[in-house]
């Protein structure tokens, strides 16, 4: 299990813990620390679509109009903390935020 976010997120924090403490085996990638690949940004769209961008963050609005209109792979490329939080990746089943039925998915 690879659980996407920043360390300083306190829902992917929560989610991480939730985890741990479920006993699941998750490695945690700070995207801002060690900034997502081509790939696995190509992975999270194909699952997410625009979703991936959080649209409602400082971030998001701080973009400039041509980023703003900008594909979502640039915008994630250009700048790792404007994706959503956290995005959980468990073999080929992928979640996106962290709320009541994710936590019951995922620490099963």
């Amino acid at each position: 299990m690879i659980l996407y976010g920043l360390s300083t997120c306190d829902v992917t924090k929560k989610a991480l813990k939730a985890l741990e403490r479920a006993g699941k085996d998750v490695t945690f990638r700070d995207v801002r620390a060690a900034p997502l690949t081509e790939a696995e940004i190509d992975a999270i769209l194909t699952e997410f679509d625009d979703k991936a961008v959080n649209k409602q963050s400082t971030t998001y609005r701080s973009f400039s109009p041509f980023l703003r209109e900008s594909q979502p792979e640039a915008q994630i490329a250009a700048q790792p903390t404007v994706m959503k939080r956290p995005i959980i990746q468990d073999g080929a089943t992928w979640y996106i935020g962290w709320d009541a039925e994710t936590e019951a998915k995922t620490t099963a």
